[in-house]
């Protein structure tokens, strides 16, 4: 049986991926900063409260897993925070790296450990949690923007590095996917431009060709699919599972 971690995995597109793998007969892996969100999961799956950004933590993480499952397949490096909707200039330094370190530092920290487990073996699979603002960029968002945009260039350099020792290595880009999280994506986002939450809302869907939102499981089928056979020679790759971005910055 295929073994998968996920990182950021009892909670939104992180739960729905877990759930997508399990029901192709993976044996999952779920890390979370958060306890009782961890406690919601499954009982066969294994749980670890993790924060992504703290070293020690993920590199006890990757012992627990070498010794419990003896190897790694997929690892998706999905665990990263919003961080502050505001005009660059009112951005905190300490808000900044927060973000940074959490959403870019925690999917470096999970390639990094991920990464000998996976040569020793010959083989796997790196799928990282991008964001079509890692494409794009987005007003007010400059430090998730500039995350997002360093995860590319992190699965980029991964894919170059790992491909010689069998190891894929790809980037989902989701746009704006429905649940709570983008609720208040939205209410911040609205505060800041001085418009409804619904006038955000509206804009974001008009700005894609297929007018909706995203869900998490759609996220959920493209991650199953890139760790499956069928994606056997897709690697370094930037996918967006996003309707079709054709206007970032629509204006309502």
């Amino acid at each position: 049986m295929s073994r998968v971690l996920i990182t950021g995995g009892a909670s939104g597109i992180g739960l729905a991926m877990a759930q997508a793998f399990d029901k192709a007969e993976f044996q999952v892996w779920v890390t979370d900063v958060d306890a009782k969100t961890l406690a919601a999961c499954p009982e066969h799956w294994q749980r670890s409260q993790v924060d992504v950004s703290d070293e020690p933590q993920m590199a006890t993480l990757f012992q627990e897993i070498t010794h419990e499952w003896q190897g790694l397949d997929v690892v998706c490096a999905n665990a990263g925070i919003a961080g502050p909707t505001a005009k660059v200039e009112d951005v905190g330094l300490s808000d900044w790296n927060t973000c940074l370190a959490i959403t870019l530092g925690g999917a470096f920290l999970t390639a990094k450990y991920a990464s000998p487990v996976m040569k020793q073996a010959g083989r796997g699979v790196i799928i990282l949690t991008s964001s079509t603002a890692g494409q794009y960029g987005y007003p007010n968002r400059a430090p998730y923007a500039a995350a997002k945009w360093g995860v590319i260039g992190l699965m980029k350099t991964l894919a170059m590095e790992l491909g010689p020792h069998g190891i894929r290595t790809n980037a989902i880009c989701p746009g704006a996917v429905e649940g709570p999280r983008m609720e208040g994506v939205l209410n911040r986002e609205a505060r800041a431009k001085g418009m409804t939450r619904d006038e955000v809302y509206e804009g974001y869907a008009s700005g894609t060709s297929l007018g909706a939102f995203v869900s998490a499981d759609d996220i959920a089928n493209m991650a199953v699919f890139l760790a499956s056979d069928g994606a056997k020679m897709v690697s370094g790759q930037v996918i967006a599972v996003d309707g079709h971005t054709v206007n970032p910055d629509p204006k309502v």
